[in-house]
C-alpha cells in the first residue's frame, strides 16, 4: 500500500494531476499507520501482521 501510494504520488506530481497526488498521499499515510500498528504487535483487521 505504501509503495502504491508513493508511485501514485510521484506520477501525480510529475503529470500535474492533483487527484493522483491526493490519493497517493492518503495511501502512504494509511499504509504507514497500518504498518506501525502491525509492528507493535497489535492486531489490524483480525490479523496479527499486516503485509
Amino acid at each position: 500500500m505504501i509503495i502504491l501510494g508513493v508511485i501514485l504520488l510521484i506520477i501525480g506530481v510529475l503529470a500535474g494531476i492533483s487527484l493522483l497526488t491526493t490519493v497517493g498521499g492518503i495511501l502512504v499515510v494509511v499504509g504507514a499507520v497500518l504498518w506501525i500498528l502491525g509492528a507493535m504487535g497489535r492486531q489490524v483487521g483480525g490479523r496479527k501482521h499486516f503485509f
